[in-house]
Parts: structure tokens; sequence; C-alpha cells
């Protein structure tokens, strides 16, 4: 009797090991995720870190033997499209995604501009758009209406917050209260919402100045910024631009400090810069030098799989798959539309660049932001802000 109970037992418990062992192995279809980086273009570095953090995300999960989905583990298919730093072929990267490869998701593109033309294909398709870089308010807004996107979400802060910060920061960090600003013309959000929030506190901005897109001749623009006399100049502009920009502020005599948006956050800048952007300041997403265990995990591994310090669009991008990565469990099922939803109701997720939680209603996260300084050559942490 006792050897009969024991062998049932026994057999028992293989059935039940058996269960759960075929259960958690069972091989479900290929999930496929689009992604529209910058590849070529102006801003082909930021492309280029966003396909590496893409491709590390993708590969860690199939070398952990794929995501489980309602007990079935489902390899990750990349697809991949460049839009060469255009406006139209974000727009035709979405739709090949979304008609021709039947993809699930999209991560991606970075710059707003682009966002705002991809973002439409994926709202008219009812599928989920996550931008990593994009900070513009109108990125997950209807142009016409006004109201939020359904399916276009970001794994950054946007500018409204994002300008809030720095006025902030200049008004009582630096203590700072006669400003300046350069921008391009097509990015005038965040120099609106800088300027508004800086005199709403108390500050005076004493030169508004703009350039068109491509423009190298800004003497004009900068004698009027000199002739103003400001304390600090906001440059809002791309990493790429910084450089000559404040070169040739410097070499007018323009003596003022220099604060910059997260477009600063890319290494190129440092390379290209030298010393002319040494103790400026700009907002970013994470620090290396700050970063929690999270975020030190990926920065090794990215080094690791690179050789590269991963920018903030590597450590954001990275993030974008983490979000999509937990509403795919969460959810259950590759439908895009219970994806959506169950992004859309995330409450907490740690990410390399901090925590992070949706709102229904609205694809902004609730995250902070970092202010950084340049100091002997490398981006330094000075602060956290919160929301």
């Amino acid at each position: 009797m006792m050897r009969t109970s024991i062998l049932f037992s026994a057999l028992l418990l293989l059935t039940i090991l058996g269960l759960s062992v075929t259960g958690c192995s069972d091989r479900g279809e290929p999930v496929r995720i689009g992604v529209i980086a910058e590849l070529t273009g102006d801003m082909s570095a930021v492309g280029a870190s966003c396909r590496k953090a893409a491709q590390m995300a993708a590969d860690e999960i199939n070398e952990g033997g794929g995501l489980l989905i309602n007990k079935k583990r489902h390899p990750v298919e990349l697809i991949l499209e460049d839009n060469g730093g255009r406006e139209d072929l974000s727009e035709q990267a979405a739709v090949n995604l979304i008609r021709k490869h039947y993809v699930v998701a999209i991560v991606g593109p970075n710059a707003s501009r682009y966002v705002m033309r991809a973002g439409a294909v994926a709202e008219k398709n009812e599928t989920l758009l996550i931008s990593p870089w994009s900070t513009s308010p109108w990125s997950t807004l209807d142009e016409t209406s006004g109201k939020p996107k359904k399916f276009v979400f970001r794994a950054c802060y946007n500018d409204l917050f994002q300008g809030r910060v720095l006025a902030e920061f200049t008004l009582e960090t630096l203590r700072l209260k006669k400003g300046a600003v350069l921008y391009e013309s097509g990015k005038s959000v965040i120099a609106h919402f800088f300027r508004d929030a800086f005199e709403k506190s108390g500050g005076k901005v004493v030169a508004f100045e703009t350039y068109k897109i491509g423009d190298t001749a800004l003497a004009d623009q900068l004698k009027r910024i000199k002739a103003a006399r400001p304390e600090i100049v906001f440059l809002p502009n791309y990493y790429w631009e910084i450089p000559l920009q404040i070169h040739l502020a410097k070499k007018i005599g323009l003596t003022a400090s220099f604060l910059g948006s997260d477009s600063w956050g890319n290494y190129e800048l440092l390379e290209k810069c030298g010393y002319d952007c040494e103790s400026c300041y700009f907002s970013g997403h994470y620090a290396l030098d700050a970063s929690t265990a999270a975020a030190k995990q990926f920065i090794n591994n990215y080094q690791s799989r690179y050789n590269q310090i991963p920018d903030d669009v590597a450590a954001l991008t990275y993030d974008a798959f983490g979000l999509l990565w937990e509403g795919l469990k969460t959810a259950g099922t590759v439908d895009r539309k219970k994806l959506r939803n169950a992004v859309a109701k995330m409450t907490h997720y740690e990410g390399v660049t901090g925590t992070m939680k949706f709102r229904e209603g609205s694809g902004d996260p609730i995250k902070s932001a970092v202010i950084l300084q340049i100091k002997d050559g490398l981006f330094v942490w000075m602060m956290n802000v919160k929301p």
C-alpha cells in the first residue's frame, strides 16, 4: 500500500512538472516589432544609438527563451526601417511596418517632426507607437483637435515639463535672471515654454532669436543677443549644431553662460565642441555617474556589446522596449488594442531612465528630468528634478 502511494505521488509530481515545463516551453509565433530610426541624414548618430539599443533589447529576450505570453514563448523579430532623417520617409516607414510587415508595435522615430508623421499613421491603423526621444507635446496630440492620440506614446518627458525645469534651474540654482534664446524656428515649442516659465517666475528674456534649419550664418542674431547683455543663453538645438553656435558666440565676445536642452545629449557634442562647451548646462534623461542599479546593468551590457557609452537615445530606446515587454506580458496577447491598453494603464515601470507611469488618456509618462554640466569633457550629473 505504501509503495503504491509513493509511486502514485511520484507519478503525480512528474505529471505536474511535465505540464509546467510543457506549458512554459511551447513555442509561439514570432512577435514582430517595428523600429523607425534615423540611420542616415543629419541624425545618423541618433539612429545608430536607437538601432543598437533595440537590437540588444530583442537579443536579450531571445537569448532568454523569448517573450512569455499566455504560457507560450515567442521569439522577437525586429523589422528596421530607415527614415533618412525625413518626414515623408517616416510616414512611409510606418505604413510599411504596419501594412506590409504586420508589426505588433513600433518603436521610433526619435525627432518630433518625424514622430508626428509616423504617429498619424499609427493612430489611423490603431497600432502602438512609442517614441524614445521626441519631446514636443504635439508628438502625442492630434494636430487638428489638440486632443491626445490614443496609440502614440513616448518614453521621455515632454517640452512643457522640460521648459519649466530649465527655467527654474536657471533662476533658483544658477540665480541668473537675464536670459536670451536662439532656436531653430521649426523647433520653437520648448523655446516658448522656457521663455514663458522664465518670465512667469521673475526672469526676463532680453533677446529671442531664430534661425532656419541648416543655417550657419548666425552673426546678426548673435550680435543682437550680445547687445542685450544676457547672463545666460538658452540653445535648445541639436547636438551637431551646438559646437558652431557656441564657437561663433564666443568669437564675437559673448561671455554669457550657455544652457541646452535634452537635444545636447549625444557624445558627438563633446568630440566636436571641445573646450568651448566646458561648464555649459543642459537637461537630460539619465546620468552615467548617478545611475540606478538597472541603469548600471544596462550601461555595462551596452559597453560590453558595442564598446561605446550609451547616450540618452540608447537608454530611452531600451526603456521603450521595456514598456513593450511589460505591456505584452500584462495583455497576455499580441492584439494591438489590448497591448495599447496594457501600456496606458501602467502605473509603475522602473526603467534605465528612471521610474515612470502613465495616466489613462495620455501617452506622456510622468517621470523625472536630470540636469547635467559639461566638466573636463564629460557629462556630469548635477541634480534630478521630480515631476
